[in-house]
């Protein structure tokens, strides 16, 4: 029964949402948000350099982007501090529904949270069973399904509280987790 729910959930607020920048779309009719370069495409397969837990960071705009996985799916998220969880769209939460790494059991409820606008949302409370960063692999993380098919991935303090601690390395462009 929950996971009819979520699939509605998610379904109505995939539907639901416009995106400004909705013009943006390929010739599927799908928007995508980033485009892929070679340099992305480079730090995607080897995100972890060294021994040590050290991510590569991408710098875009002033943005600081990292590649994780979670439940198994990796993916290109903002660096934001200022975020109280991780925050993924519907669009992911769908792919994980659909690949079962996202369960009836994870569904968490239903949690209001207010963005860097000021705005408040509804958006799905979720555990992530797991959270790769670098070479350590975090276990129940809590998550929230924004209500926005093309919100941004953020990484933020739900898994951030994880570490001691988290150095910004801005001259080799890097991220140290301890």
């Amino acid at each position: 029964m929950k996971k009819i729910f979520l699939l509605n959930y998610l379904l109505l607020l995939f539907f639901s949402c416009k995106h400004p920048e909705s013009e943006k779309i390929n010739q599927h009719n799908v928007y995508i948000p980033y485009q892929f370069n070679e340099e992305s495409k480079q730090n995607a397969s080897s995100y972890n350099n060294s021994e040590d837990n050290i991510l590569d960071m991408e710098n875009e705009n002033g943005v600081k982007y990292v590649w994780i996985e979670i439940n198994g799916l990796k993916l290109r998220f903002i660096f934001d501090t200022g975020a109280s969880n991780i925050c993924i769209s519907v669009a992911e939460a769908t792919v994980l529904l659909k690949q079962g790494t996202l369960q009836e059991e994870d569904i968490l409820g239903i949690e209001h949270f207010q963005d860097a606008t000021g705005t408040v949302s509804e958006g799905m409370r979720i555990n992530l069973r797991t959270v790769k960063i670098g070479n350590t692999l975090l276990q129940n993380v809590e998550a929230i399904v924004v209500g926005n098919n093309k919100a941004p991935l953020l990484l933020g303090q739900s898994a951030f509280e994880q570490f001691s601690r988290i150095e910004i390395d801005n001259e080799n462009q890097r991220i140290i987790f301890k």
